[in-house]
């Protein structure tokens, strides 16, 4: 196990992927809440999405721990659970069954561009400016879901966002288990996050925020209303309203995937030179959980970033993406346990994982205008839209044009100058 693993080659031990393992499951295990309520209002069953859910993450993250030897989480894009229902469902009016079968085509075209190299051509192709830039945009936007999580700041008509009502109860347990994750980590306690999230939890419970359960084990919902639902709709997937929803599903969750991979890989000091090592078969992973996630009855899934907050206190290898897969399983009996877990309590966990991903800003050549504007624009865009995937068209769009404009166009790979064209079509068409 050691020896597969490599536990000695990246410094890790079980105890240390073991807590970093519980540490990214306890802060992504909302998904299994969030899911079912929102692919619900498409119609679909909640029970039977709660199930999927947690298949598709037990096989997406055993995947990509075993395969690929990388400490990440795979489940269900919050993002592309709400554009599946909203957007297509509810906008378009598209039956979910019909969407779902869109969701499968996608896993398979993402199958064969897997196989065929070509995902993991374009993810090594990406500058290395931009590679840092994307990963502290990603870290700037995971803190920005903490602060909104946590209550800290709220939306306001007139500034867009503001700070949050500080003495909400919700908010100064927020706050609280922030302080006390912040102590630990600065005084050097290993598994300080993790630790922060149980603490904080125990509190909100004694002070009567959180839900004591009232019974610990619950049964595992039945899967048929969902279940191979996408076979009997292959025939309707080919109109014009729904290639495009293909489409969207494709580039949002392409890259969605391949910023979180560069970034959390980044994060564990796996990332060799410009180039992501295994990176081919955790695509393969993540492309083959979309294909059998949209069989069990679930949206797109996606690498999580949240795996950040388990990379942030030690995870190094696939061990800590099996003991992920494990909890997953176990959730699937204790669910009445599970929704003690709130935002609040994981609010500080994606804070504090934010701003230790942020540190890669500083590998960024700041002293270039042509590298400062798409590197930063690639940041800030990431928090401020709420997608990882707009945050890169920016990036991909501009880099290519700066370094036009200084006539040092042979310095780019034609990849990058078909990428940008394909997001100048999306932002023209699609957004």
């Amino acid at each position: 196990m050691r020896n597969f693993f490599k536990f000695a080659e990246r410094n890790t031990s079980f105890k240390q992927e073991t807590v970093a393992g519980l540490t990214t499951f306890l802060s992504v295990a909302y998904i299994l809440v969030v899911n079912p309520l929102i692919l619900s209002q498409s119609g679909m069953d909640s029970g039977a999405v709660f199930t999927a859910t947690a298949l598709t993450a037990i096989i997406g993250s055993l995947l990509i721990g075993l395969l690929a030897n990388y400490p990440i989480a795979i489940a269900p894009s919050m993002g592309l659970n709400s554009f599946f229902t909203f957007s297509v469902c509810i906008g378009m009016g598209i039956a979910w069954q019909v969407t779902l079968t869109g969701v499968f085509i996608a896993g398979i075209i993402f199958m064969l561009l897997s196989l065929m190299k070509i995902r993991e051509k374009i993810i090594n192709i990406i500058p290395l400016n931009l590679k840092h830039a994307i990963a502290s945009g990603i870290g700037f936007f995971i803190t920005f879901i903490g602060l909104k999580n946590g209550g800290i700041i709220i939306s306001n008509p007139d500034t867009f966002v503001s700070i949050g009502n500080l003495s909400s109860p919700t908010t100064l347990l927020a706050i609280f288990g922030l302080f006390i994750t912040i102590v630990m980590l600065v005084r050097g306690i290993s598994g300080g996050i993790f630790y922060g999230i149980v603490i904080t939890t125990i509190i909100g419970m004694i002070v009567g925020l959180i839900n004591v359960p009232s019974t610990i084990v619950g049964d595992i919902p039945s899967m048929e209303p969902t279940f191979g639902v996408v076979f009997s709709h292959l025939d309707e997937i080919f109109t014009p309203e729904l290639m495009a929803v293909i489409f969207t599903f494709l580039i949002v969750a392409f890259f969605d995937t391949a910023g979180a991979l560069i970034a959390l890989t980044s994060q564990a000091g796996m990332m060799k030179g410009n180039t992501v090592p295994n990176i081919g078969r955790a695509l393969l992973a993540d492309s083959t959980a979309g294909a059998v996630g949209a069989i069990l009855g679930t949206s797109t899934p996606a690498t999580s970033v949240e795996s950040s907050a388990g990379i942030a206190v030690g995870g190094r290898t696939g061990f800590t993406a099996v003991v992920i897969a494990a909890c997953f399983a176990i959730a699937l009996f204790f669910s009445p346990v599970l929704a003690v877990i709130t935002l609040e309590v994981t609010a500080p966990a994606l804070i504090i994982v934010g701003a230790l991903m942020a540190m890669e800003i500083r590998k960024i050549d700041w002293t270039k205008l042509e590298i400062v504007i798409p590197s930063f624009l690639t940041i800030i865009m990431m928090p401020l839209t709420s997608s990882v995937a707009i945050g890169l068209a920016f990036g991909f769009i501009l880099y290519p044009i700066c370094l036009v404009a200084q006539k040092r166009y042979k310095e780019i790979h034609p990849i990058m100058y078909v990428l940008c064209l394909l997001f100048i079509l999306y932002f023209a068409f699609i957004v």
